[in-house]
């Protein structure tokens, strides 16, 4: 596929392509894409799979649809489930061909592709699904040097300070030397203000730039920097358990600041417990529960927050056993009724929150509308897919085996973040 300036039919005859045609009002539509391939090669369908709670994708979907800036958001896709995922993160999604869904297939032509079948798109931000610590005041501050300062492509980088040195192949005579230092002069880390390298989070260009030229760095371009801690790129396995610590620190968990929860809503069967009722020769009904989820419910407590635990209208819990949940956790404990959505909005309203105050942990379709509704909300590790899509995080355990621990303990995290996450988007990145 030639990538180099194109000609257009119309164009020779004397008219315009649609993208080049002004349109009424001058408003240009800014579209943020995200290239998600099914066939990664590295960790097979890497893009959707979880990464602390959240579809790895996940992380710069709700970063690029709160940003708030974008006039649609797509996920470039050749894969069924990654299509899922995406579409419930908010996205549209752009069923990419054959021919540009092969290993060699690039970045370019998938992106002329998606510009050739949405011309109404002027700028488009290609950005990567591999970097999970994108947060929006990245995108809108790199989206104005577009806007207001006239840059036709903004791509981010960040600064290394690592010095560089010639390879050197296996028997050749050669030897290396240095590529950006004098060994005679070798300077300290404090006196080099380093390099700046492409860190691959996005890719801002024009739509002439790209159609016209083939490119999506060129024109006036410059660059966005930033900051080391928030960039992350997930290329093998090996990097999960590193960038998932990094994305608990410095991801983008969303405009809602968690520390304003005050309520925790747990559905018992299937979260507190592994789903099972236990019946005596004599008939009693009994459950098993976990300690590790009772010490987790206890700390929540501590830290100021409410934990109800409720039975759905499916799964009622017999009142003998309520007892003796209630009592072993300090919660009270809920029957609810077959209009579910009804009767947890009455709890919210009765103590004066909001569902941005509420945490929700449930297990099944049921559950979505609360998990979608809740400012935080989380699902067993053995959830149906259609409440994992709908929770903001997956817990790597299962009902009753921990699930609500690992709930609570994100949930206290979130707090600690919370507290300084304002402060932190106001450092001024030249003097941190």
């Amino acid at each position: 596929m030639s990538l180099g300036k194109r000609n257009y039919p119309d164009e020779e005859a004397g008219v315009l392509p649609a993208y080049k045609q002004v349109r009424y009002g001058g408003k240009r539509h800014i579209a943020a894409v995200v290239l998600a391939r099914g066939g990664s090669k590295g960790i097979p369908l890497k893009n959707i799979k979880m990464l602390a709670g959240v579809p790895l994708i996940g992380w710069v979907l709700r970063a690029a649809v709160e940003s708030n800036v974008f006039d649609s958001v797509w996920v470039s896709t050749d894969h069924a489930e990654i299509e899922k995922v995406a579409k419930a993160w908010g996205a549209k999604v752009h069923h990419r061909s054959p021919e540009v869904s092969r290993d060699a297939s690039t970045s370019l032509e998938t992106i002329q592709e998606f510009a050739r079948l949405n011309p109404e798109v002027d700028v488009i931000c290609n950005i990567q699904a591999t970097s999970p610590c994108l947060h929006p005041f990245h995108v809108r501050e790199a989206l104005e040097m577009i806007t207001k300062k006239g840059f036709n492509s903004v791509f981010s980088v960040v600064r290394r300070h690592q010095f560089r040195w010639q390879e050197v192949k296996h028997g050749s005579p050669k030897l290396t030397k240095a590529l950006n230092l004098d060994p005679a002069n070798r300077p300290r880390r404090q006196d080099w203000d380093g390099e700046l390298c492409e860190n691959g989070s996005f890719y801002f260009t024009t739509r002439d730039l790209l159609m016209d030229n083939g490119l999506l760095q060129g024109g006036k371009v410059t660059y966005y920097e930033m900051l080391p801690q928030y960039s992350v790129d997930i290329d093998v396995d090996i990097d999960w358990p590193v960038a998932e610590q990094r994305v608990l620190r410095y991801g983008y968990f969303g405009r809602v600041m968690p520390e304003v929860v005050r309520l925790m809503l747990c559905k018992v069967s299937g979260c507190l417990t592994e789903g099972k009722i236990f019946i005596s020769a004599s008939g009693e009904e009994m459950l098993s529960i976990n300690t590790r989820d009772t010490t987790g419910i206890r700390k929540l407590q501590r830290e100021g927050v409410e934990v109800v635990l409720f039975s759905s209208a499916e799964n009622p819990v017999a009142q003998a056993l309520s007892d003796q949940l209630a009592k072993r956790t300090g919660c009270q404990v809920k029957q609810m009724g077959l209009e579910l959505l009804n009767d947890m909005n009455e709890m919210v309203e009765a103590r004066k929150l909001e569902w941005k105050d509420v945490a929700y942990m449930g297990n099944d379709e049921q559950d979505v509308t609360c998990l979608n509704l809740a400012g935080l909300s989380a699902v067993p590790h053995c959830a149906p897919v259609v409440a994992i899509n709908a929770a903001k995080y997956t817990c790597n355990s299962a009902g009753g085996m921990g699930a609500v621990r690992e709930f609570a303990e994100h949930i206290l995290l979130q707090k600690k973040k919370a507290a300084s996450q304002m402060e932190q988007e106001r450092i001024d990145r030249y003097n941190f």
